[in-house]
């Protein structure tokens, strides 16, 4: 059985579900990928709901948690590999689609992978802020992709210290003038 919650950041309201295995999904309000099915999800503070609050609270604190709570994440192999990649990358760095491609192919033993491939995967993670799909960013630098708003992007890089104010204004400019011409996976 699935449950649901919500937890209040200074993002704003992530809801939260999880089975008995582990946590099925934390979605931004204002993530584009947001179930419908959410509102009829029964609504329960469970033990592991909870772990994964805590895990939030440490997090949103400026602190990198010490622990995981429990995930259960559900995808096709391809996307369930790329969201393996993601939750290694330390908090605090950042990666490039293009790399997560690269290493895909050293992994499987051929010369190339779409960069354009490991985005669609990344932009399906459905446990966002732990399985850390802000930590990536354009082969340039730029910050592309983030189903939860580049706000939020911006705002998580910059409590884990990847990012200055001035990096952030530039950072939001560069997006802004980019949306005429949408670099379709070319980082």
């Amino acid at each position: 059985m699935v449950y649901s919650s919500t937890f209040l950041s200074p993002i704003g309201e992530i809801y939260l579900t999880a089975d008995e295995v582990g946590i099925t999904g934390v979605w931004l309000d204002s993530c584009r990928f947001l179930p419908k099915e959410l509102e009829s999800i029964e609504k329960a503070e469970t033990p592991i709901i909870s772990e994964c609050k805590r895990w939030l609270d440490i997090y949103f604190g400026g602190k990198e948690p010490n622990f995981t709570p429990p995930l259960n994440p559900t995808g096709t192999p391809f996307q369930t590999e790329v969201w393996k990649i993601l939750s290694a990358i330390p908090y605090g760095k950042t990666t490039t689609y293009g790399d997560i491609a690269k290493e895909l192919a050293r992994r499987r033993g051929i010369s190339k992978m779409s960069a354009q491939a490991v985005g669609n995967a990344v932009g399906r993670n459905k446990i966002s802020v732990i399985i850390p799909c802000h930590r990536v960013i354009g082969g340039s630098g730029s910050l592309i992709g983030y189903g939860g708003g580049l706000d939020k992007k911006v705002y998580l890089l910059k409590l884990e210290g990847v990012l200055s104010d001035t990096q952030k204004y530039e950072s939001l400019q560069g997006k802004i003038s980019e949306r005429k011409g949408y670099n379709r996976g070319r980082d």
